[in-house]
């Protein structure tokens, strides 16, 4: 075959690969409810394209918003009216309800159309892959490389959601390649390109200013290689600098002001500007100094900040452990029980195969030269992510993944002719990972892997976007409807920012967590169908975790004697005017949502030791209860409630 032909089947092989690629990442989300960033991502970026003010949700990347949400904005999809006080007060959250929900447009279609989006980006990251793997150990590695990344449960899951975590993942690995290109190949060429995109990774995510240490390595390695050169890296780092600098402000518009003058007015971000400095510490003050001085977009700024304030401390949850701060652990448990056993395999490999073969003598050390700046993106990014308090995600290790999809490209050399016994390990494994991608579809974001006993048992480890991001009310829909009885109650407890009442579900408000403010009315419980999605179930958000104390069952039973009050002041209008002339609304309020958070996690403690009835997408776990269990768990003494457990413990062989 003439050298253009096999370049035209090479180029046909890869195009189909990442064409499957985005068709199993869109189709897996065709019947997904959205996640809980989803909305505020189309949201803030629609606001950008279309209003031109930046107030919603800076902290999560301008142009990873703006991107998923260009064809909404094409579309000229409606948007809620501005003369409100949630417009005002910068709540992205209920805005974003209001624009899926409460425009008179189905959002599902923008939904889909941003999600897309994001399956762009990620069949980008597959070319790069394929090119970079392909340039240090040919076309048979970039093909087991690329093999890796297009049937990557965890890729296959982000990969389509319209968030910002691809988008990240792709200018990082760009731009550190970029940028180790740059130093080697000097010109013109490569140092727009290589500016360029770091400007572009600046206004991807927060994230990217861990692109500082990994291009600072890159530097280090290549003057130690090339010494005499230090002048000329220091005039491209300022080069690099200014572009950076131009692309953030062109981003926000070349205006300081997150807040558009010719909209109603702000009256702040959702957080005011002093609550941020006094919650961030020494970064607060030097971003009140550039705040000060207007060096950057103040969006661009208080984005900054509210990403150092929220990680500081975040509700965790680790193989039945809480923490606030998280765990040193939780992203290598992450990794080792969310990534394909075949792919830690081939990681380990080929790893090892691509050192001691670049290592062969004569070049010695200077073999590595060319896996510099993957090791600096990997080694940098785990450093950072170990010491982070910010534990809500195995997602946040994205970055990282292409790193050992490249490296991987070293078993490639095990497919060379005449074919042996490693050719059929490199082909098992690549088979074995296809397998298990094709076992968990569509149901991408719900995988674990057998060390973590499947992902039936993921929410023994992690939930929240590592598992149940509030994605399959669809399928609880449908499960409702061929097996819930005539008359049966159901309940939802809900973490995420998908609308039930969008899907028509039967069901009555058990608890949600979706930032919307919506009143939580008092729902008296009884026999019935009890869905309850992983990450409510382990309370990761709710105001009990850990152990149910002494002191946390005397005040429930205090507050339960006020349970019939609670339920008339909620039904007889009449009656609640009588009770508001001796406690005001807001004490009312207080007590009763206090009563039914403890309630809910009364419940929970049973709910986690018993069986249950269905599984829907691995998410939300669905239980019949009877009126015995049901008193037993919420209404009975502490001593009915504990016997209720030990029996449903036993019977589940705990």
């Amino acid at each position: 075959m003439s050298p253009a032909g096999a370049r035209i089947r090479i180029v046909a092989a890869v195009a189909l690969l990442l064409a499957l690629h985005f068709a199993m990442a869109v189709a897996s989300k065709l019947h997904e409810s959205t996640t809980s960033d989803e909305i505020v991502h189309v949201t803030g970026g629609f606001s950008y394209w279309r209003l031109d003010d930046y107030r919603l949700h800076p902290e999560n990347g301008n142009l990873a918003q703006r991107w998923v949400a260009l064809p909404v904005w094409i579309a000229g999809s409606r948007f809620p009216t501005l003369d409100q006080p949630y417009w005002r007060l910068s709540d992205a959250w209920v805005i974003g309800h209001e624009f899926f929900y409460e425009t008179g447009e189905d959002h599902f279609p923008k939904l889909m159309a941003a999600r897309a989006m994001t399956a762009l980006l990620s069949v980008a990251l597959g070319a790069l892959i394929f090119c970079w793997s392909r340039a240090l150990f040919g076309t048979a590695g970039a093909f087991v490389s690329l093999g890796f990344f297009a049937f990557s449960p965890t890729f296959l899951a982000h990969g389509a959601y319209a968030t910002s975590d691809v988008c990240a993942a792709l200018f990082l690995l760009a731009s550190v390649g970029a940028w180790w290109r740059h130093l080697r190949r000097p010109g013109a060429g490569p140092f727009i390109l290589s500016a360029v995109v770091f400007g572009l990774a600046c206004v991807a995510k927060f994230s990217a200013v861990l692109l500082l240490p990994m291009m600072g390595v890159c530097a280090l390695v290549h003057l130690a290689a090339q010494p005499g050169g230090l002048w000329r890296v220091a005039r491209s780092a300022a080069g690099h600098a200014a572009v950076a600098f131009a692309v953030i402000w062109a981003f926000y518009g070349f205006r300081y002001s997150a807040f558009n003058p010719a909209l109603p007015p702000a009256d702040q971000f959702i957080e005011s500007w002093g609550e941020m400095y006094a919650r961030t510490g020494r970064a607060g003050q030097a971003i009140h100094f550039l705040a000060d001085l207007r060096a950057l977009p103040e969006a661009f700024l208080y984005g900054t900040a509210y990403v150092v304030e929220t990680s500081q401390q975040r509700g965790a949850y680790l193989n039945g452990e809480y923490s606030l701060e998280g765990w040193r652990t939780f992203f290598p448990w992450a990794f080792a029980l969310k990534t394909t056993l075949p792919f830690i395999a081939a990681s380990a490999l080929s790893i090892g195969l691509a050192f001691r073969s670049r290592m062969r003598p004569p070049a010695g050390l200077r073999g590595l030269l060319p896996l510099t700046p993957l090791l600096a993106l990997f080694c940098v990014y785990w450093a950072f992510s170990i010491q982070s308090h910010l534990n809500i995600g195995h997602r946040h290790l994205l970055p990282t993944y292409p790193v050992l999809f490249i490296l991987a490209g070293a078993l490639g050399a095990w497919l060379a002719r005449p074919l042996g016994w490693r050719a059929v390990v490199v082909a098992g494994l690549l088979a074995w990972h296809v397998g298990e991608s094709a076992w968990i579809s569509p149901h991408y974001l719900a995988y674990f892997n057998e060390l973590a006993g499947g992902p039936a048992r993921g929410r023994l480890h992690l939930v929240d976007s590592s598992l149940d991001w509030g994605q399959d009310l669809p399928g609880l829909k449908a499960w409702l409807e061929a097996n819930r009885r005539p008359g049966e109650d159901a309940f939802l407890a809900y973490f995420g920012t998908g609308e039930p009442r969008y899907y028509r579900l039967p069901v009555k408000r058990l608890a949600y967590i979706n930032g919307f403010h919506e009143d939580e009315p008092y729902i008296p419980l009884g026999p019935g169908l009890y869905c309850v999605g992983a990450t409510m179930l382990q309370q990761v958000y709710g105001v009990v975790r850990g152990p149910w104390t002494v002191e946390l069952e005397k005040e429930y039973q205090f507050l339960r004697a006020f349970e019939p009050m609670f339920r008339t002041y909620a039904e007889d209008p009449a009656a609640r005017a009588r009770l508001e002339r001796d406690l005001p609304p807001e004490k009312w309020a207080a007590s009763r949502d206090r009563f039914l958070h403890l309630r809910f996690a009364r419940l929970c403690y049973f709910l986690r030791v018993r069986r249950p009835d269905a599984l829907i997408g691995y998410s939300i776990f669905v239980y019949r209860l009877s009126a015995q269990e049901v008193r037993a768990a919420t209404a009975g003494t502490l001593s009915e409630w504990s016997a209720l457990i030990v029996r449903s413990g036993d019977a589940n062989g705990g």
